[in-house]
Formats: structure tokens, C-alpha cells, sequence
């Protein structure tokens, strides 16, 4: 089973309601190594950072202090790596089984979610540049990698991994036509077997158990340039008016096999296609300048509503919002959907002593608030996905107090917790700031989606992972 993976911004209202062929090498981890500390063969020579350290105790010092209902911290890992100056972007994690996954600089790594033992690892022939936010249902993943080294290298080459057993699959290099195109950042997305490769002025689609090249340039001067993974293939889509204009944008519904058009939204002139929060009833994030609108479609594409925001200044953080090289249109914390609302984190007070902020349901029929759930004083709730008919949220840390996994029903109410992350860890929790948030089978993860410093050692001592579970 795989878990979705959503990013841990600014407040905003909302604007009113009207080829490098060179292969990877792999390298299993059967012994115990350094512990829970670091991305082993990652480094700028491919070898393990000396300054990796084993924080199992510090682990069990956190565990000690535990209270009564509070989880444990399962395992802590550092980044361990010499990275590049100004750091690395983080992708992932993705869990498979029981391995969690996290690709980052020129390494993908796979741990125990068990206990953080490195399971394996894959070194690329090159830097990361982008990444779908989910894989396969049988866990495999096509990864977006440069073709060269250096600054001028371009992010046009592919690398398909199996995430169960670490091992590279198939490997190929793409072409990018034009200024446009090799200027534009990447928006990958996964659809059953088709891995999509989005650019501004085109989409180009393969398969991904052998990478079969599914279909490319679409007929016609509107072309998608970016899907939102799963099983449905929607897409954003961008349409050339002028040599420098792509401002008319669309909503598709695209065969992610044979790239037909099933059916055409299109966006009211100006507006762009920012995220997708859900494919199934279409709910989709438009943007035009610093105004901000949540459309709801049906499923045959026809307009069905537009929430109505009222006074409330609201809050999501997405992969757009990172200053990274590979974007994505379908990985955001703060925001949820299902077929009967819309669920959004209101932004908190940055003036507050101890911020706390609101989650709000909109009905998908009406546009309108149905019911405001507030979270404990001084945390602050962030939507994740709907699961089992209940809203899934993650609950920040606090002064001394823990954050974790809270959940809400259909009707709203009071927030109950799921999973509660212990006090004694609140400090190392608060420190991932800018993380993504993975919860499985009773676990959460934490990941920073970057890993930087302002030294070689405060790079490889940022913790990247914590784990959190009973």
C-alpha cells in the first residue's frame, strides 16, 4: 500500500466568488551500518559522511519522557550528507510496504519504517530534478533526472525504480523543443501505468513497467503541461495566443494512455491552473496574481461551484510554493477534499503568542460554509486527505506540547486525536517547518523538503526524517 504524501506558505483570500545513458548503481545495506543516521552514498563522491551519527539515543531519551497515550519516536535521521552550496531539494518520501522512501541530490534511499534501518540504496547517474508525488500501485516510480552535470545541465532524462527492492529499471533521455520548453519547470504525475512528463508548451507520456513512449505533442495549440497523479487523468493545459502569452488555460480530462481530450473546463481568461485537490470530483486551485479561487467541477467538466470564502484568510502549502526545480500540481498540506466538501486550514495570526487557526468545510454543491472545527490553543490543524469517511489533519507542535494525527467526521465537532506525538519530542517536531507529512498504518513521518545550512555541518546535521508510531 502507498501512502499519500502531502507538503508541510502565506495566507491568501480568496478573490471573490463570481541524454546522459549512463546507468545507476545500486548498493543493498544488509548490515546494521551507521543506524538511523544518514543517506549512505549520497555525498558528492558517493560515500557515507563521516560526520553521520547514530541517533537511537537520542531516540530513547525522547521515548522516556513519554506520556501517558503519547506515541513513540520511532527512529531520527539527519540529512548525513555533503550536498552542493545552497542544499538540495528533498522528494518523497513514498512508502511501499513497510520501506519508506526519500530521493535526494544524486541518491534514492530506502529505510525500515520500522525502526529507520537503511533497507537499500540507488545512486543516480546524475542530480534529481523532479519526481511524482505518488508511484504505482505495485510501487514502482519514474524519477526526473539531468542528463549532465553542472549548471547548464537539463532536467530531460529518466530513470524508472522499482521503490520495493531499490533496483533501476529502464533509463532514457527526452527532448525539449524550444526557449519555452527548456525553460520550464517539470510537473511530473503518475496515472495507473503512464508516468507524465509536463513542461509549459507540452506533455510527453510513457509507460511506465517499460517506458514505452505513449504520445507526445497533442493536435492543436492548447497542450497539457502537468496532470495531478492517480487513477484519473486531469489535467492543466496552456494555450499559445501570442509567442510569449500562455495565459489561457484549461481543466482536461485526458486518457493517460492514448492522450485523447474527453472533456474541456475552460479557466475564465487570466486565471491559471495552480493545483488539483481532487480528480474526482474535479476541485481545482486557480490563480491570477495574488488572488486566489477554488473551482469545483462535475464530472463530465461542467461548472458545478465556486467556494465563498467570506472574510477568512486562508492557508496551503504545495510544492508550487517551494523554490524547487520539479513542481508538482497535486501535493499540498492545508487543504482536502471528498464528494461532499472541500476542507481548508484558515491561516493563523503570526502576531498571536500561541498562533492556533480553524479548519472550514464547504459544501461542493453551494460554494458555502458548512461548519468551522478550531484546533487546540496554540497548535494549528492542517488537512491531509478524507480516509474511512473522516477528514485526516495534521496537528503542528506546540510549546511543549506534541503534535500528531487528528481526525474529524463528515459533521465536524471536535477534533480527535489519531496519533499524539509526545511532548518531550515538541522541539525536534517544530524544527520541521517546511516538511512533508506522511501517516500509514498508524505511523507518521515528517520530511523536510529541502535539506540546507549555513555550514557543510549544520547541512549534514539538519534532521531530515522523524518517526512517530506505537
Amino acid at each position: 500500500m502507498l501512502a499519500v504524501v502531502l507538503l508541510a506558505g502565506g495566507g491568501i483570500r480568496f478573490a471573490g466568488s463570481g541524454g546522459d545513458e549512463s546507468k545507476p548503481t545500486a548498493k543493498a545495506s544488509t548490515d546494521p551500518g551507521p543506524g538511523p543516521t544518514g543517506d549512505r552514498g549520497g555525498g558528492k563522491a558517493g560515500k557515507p559522511s563521516p560526520a553521520a551519527r547514530d541517533l537511537r539515543a537520542e531516540a530513547d531519551a525522547l521515548n522516556a519522557e513519554r506520556g501517558p497515550g503519547e506515541a513513540k519516536v520511532l527512529w531520527l535521521q539527519e540529512g548525513g550528507v555533503d550536498l552542493p552550496r545552497n542544499g538540495s531539494d528533498v522528494y518523497g518520501p513514498w512508502i511501499v510496504g513497510d520501506t519508506i522512501v526519500k530521493a535526494m541530490f544524486q541518491t534514492l534511499s530506502g529505510y525500515s519504517v520500522t525502526d529507520g534501518h537503511q533497507k537499500w540504496s540507488l545512486r543516480m547517474p546524475s542530480n534529481l530534478c523532479a519526481a511524482p508525488s505518488r508511484a504505482t500501485a505495485d510501487g514502482k516510480i519514474v524519477l526526473g533526472i539531468k542528463s549532465g552535470h553542472g549548471d547548464r545541465a537539463s532536467c530531460d532524462a529518466l530513470q524508472m525504480v522499482d521503490l520495493t527492492t531499490g533496483k533501476a529499471g529502464w533509463h532514457k533521455t527526452y527532448e525539449r523543443q524550444g526557449l519555452w520548453d527548456g525553460l520550464s519547470h517539470v510537473a511530473m504525475a503518475i496515472n495507473g501505468d503512464t508516468v507524465t512528463v509536463g513542461r509549459t508548451t507540452r506533455t510527453d507520456a510513457f509507460r511506465v513497467s517499460d517506458g514505452k513512449v505513449l504520445f507526445g505533442k497533442l493536435p492543436g495549440n492548447c497542450q497539457p503541461f502537468g496532470f495531478a497523479s492517480g487513477p484519473e487523468g486531469i489535467a492543466a493545459t496552456s494555450c499559445q495566443t501570442a509567442a510569449d502569452d500562455h495565459k489561457e488555460q484549461q481543466v482536461q480530462r485526458i486518457d493517460p494512455v492514448t492522450g485523447k481530450v474527453q472533456w474541456t473546463y475552460k479557466v475564465k481568461k487570466g486565471w491559471q491552473v495552480a493545483q488539483f485537490y481532487l480528480a474526482s470530483p474535479p476541485v481545482v486551485s486557480l490563480k491570477q496574481d495574488d488572488k486566489w479561487a477554488i473551482l469545483v467541477l462535475n464530472e463530465n467538466g461542467t461548472y458545478r461551484s465556486q467556494l465563498i470564502g467570506g472574510t477568512e484568510d486562508y492557508v496551503t502549502e504545495c510544492d508550487e510554493d517551494l523554490l524547487t526545480d520539479g513542481k508538482s500540481l497535486d501535493n499540498c498540506l492545508g487543504v482536502a477534499a471528498d464528494d461532499r466538501a472541500v476542507y481548508l486550514a484558515t491561516k493563523p495570526d503570526p502576531a498571536a503568542r500561541r498562533p492556533t487557526n480553524k479548519v472550514v468545510a464547504f459544501d461542493l454543491n453551494t460554494g458555502r460554509t458548512k461548519w468551522k472545527a478550531a484546533a487546540p490553543a496554540g497548535q494549528t490543524l492542517m488537512p491531509m486527505r478524507v480516509e474511512g469517511g473522516r477528514l485526516l489533519m495534521y496537528l503542528s507542535a506546540g510549546k511543549n506540547k506534541g503534535g500528531g494525527i487528528a481526525s474529524l467526521p463528515p459533521t465536524g465537532g471536535t477534533p480527535q486525536m489519531v496519533l499524539r506525538h509526545p511532548a518531550a519530542a515538541a522541539a525536534v517536531e517544530r524544527d520541521f517547518f517546511a516538511s512533508r507529512v506522511a501517516y500509514l498504518n498508524g505511523r507518521s513521518f515528517l520530511v523536510h523538503a529541502r535539506i540546507s545550512g549555513i555550514d557543510d555541518e549544520a547541512e549534514k546535521s539538519m534532521k531530515s526524517i522523524v518517526g512517530f508510531g506505537n
